[in-house]
């Protein structure tokens, strides 16, 4: 077997820093070899060329069999530089149309809600990521005048709807078979009218699985009073993005929150990412937590078919979390990030 080939996108901020302890990581938990290759593409290298990414950048991404990012983005350079350059350009070009954001509550992680005990929230959003509320469609008239109008325009198709929830449905079966769609129907009824009526059709497909719709303000008052009565969640680009950031913080910390961007049929790379983001605040201080990098490499190892390494990896970082001898600030510890990251390995051994 070939060692899978791995594109590395450190990015900028904490990003190179908890990515490659989490490199270190994958590493070790693994039998087969993998072959990281380092891409330089950050905000510097945009201060220092003129671009994000080389024009043969996304031919160069499609020869890998995964891609890993840090995270995108620091103060002086403009988000149409990184995310819309970089981050959401690749999401559509490789149609990674599942993004998967895991949220358990570890034991030995304290939880801001009352009484949650270890395990009691668990659950796994499925986010379209291609199309809904952040497609590139829409412009300005008049701009710098007072009849300066914006225009952003959400699309929403009956194909992306049908298959994010059809990998939710998929998903729900490896689960507690429950699925929860997260709307605004009744506020924006032509976009979100679709997105029922389609949850709707793909439910009867899958009568062994719990569905129901729920408003996104009741999700967001639920994902907190009662967040274990979610199992899975299918939300739109933006809900989906919101309520994620939610459920990473009732879990604990935002350092803990992995994601996947993925391409189902395998035409193209999917790509693994941390959900903090690139944390300029706290760059280059060695603090930042590695482990919702690790957790993505898990996530990665997965979908590369490397299961045993994937869960050794789900274990050690369980087992380093109860424990709770080794925990970063954000965790309220005082480790650093190759501390942390030096703690899953002695967990791996």
């Amino acid at each position: 077997m070939s060692a899978p080939r791995i594109a590395v996108i450190g990015g900028d901020g904490i990003g190179p820093e908890v990515i490659e302890q989490a490199i270190r990581v994958a590493d070790a938990a693994c039998d087969v070899a993998l072959d990281w290759h380092r891409l330089p593409w950050s905000s510097m290298y945009y201060l220092r060329t003129g671009h994000i990414i080389p024009e043969d950048g996304w031919e160069q991404l499609r020869t890998f069999d995964a891609i890993l990012l840090g995270a995108v983005g620091q103060p002086g350079v403009p988000d149409t530089v990184t995310v819309h350059g970089l981050l959401l350009p690749m999401r559509r070009k490789f149609d990674l149309y599942v993004n998967l954001r895991p949220a358990y509550l570890f034991d030995g992680v304290q939880s801001p809600l009352r009484d949650k005990a270890a395990g009691s929230i668990d659950m796994l959003v499925y986010r379209e990521n291609t199309e809904g509320e952040y497609a590139p469609v829409g412009g300005r008239l008049y701009p710098g005048t007072p009849y300066e109008t914006a225009l952003h325009t959400a699309v929403f198709t009956r194909r992306g709807c049908e298959r994010i929830m059809r990998a939710a449905f998929e998903g729900a079966r490896k689960r507690k078979k429950r699925v929860t769609s997260i709307t605004k129907s009744n506020a924006q009824g032509f976009t979100l009218g679709l997105w029922d009526e389609v949850f709707t059709t793909v439910a009867k497909e899958y009568l062994d699985i719990e569905a129901r719709s729920l408003l996104v303000d009741a999700a967001a008052m639920d994902f907190v009073r009662k967040p274990e009565v979610f199992d899975v969640i299918v939300a739109s680009n933006l809900f989906g993005d919101i309520l994620t950031d939610l459920s990473a913080i009732v879990t604990g910390s935002v350092g803990l929150a992995a994601s996947a961007n993925i391409n189902p049929e395998r035409t193209f790379p999917s790509m693994f990412e941390p959900v903090h983001g690139s944390a300029p605040d706290i760059a280059g201080k060695g603090i930042a937590n590695p482990l919702a990098a690790i957790l993505s490499v898990k996530l990665m190892l997965d979908h590369l078919g490397q299961t045993k390494p994937a869960a050794a990896i789900q274990g050690a970082v369980a087992a380093v979390l109860k424990a709770g001898k080794v925990r970063t600030p954000d965790l309220g510890g005082t480790a650093t990030t190759t501390q942390m990251a030096d703690a899953v390995l002695a967990a791996l051994r």
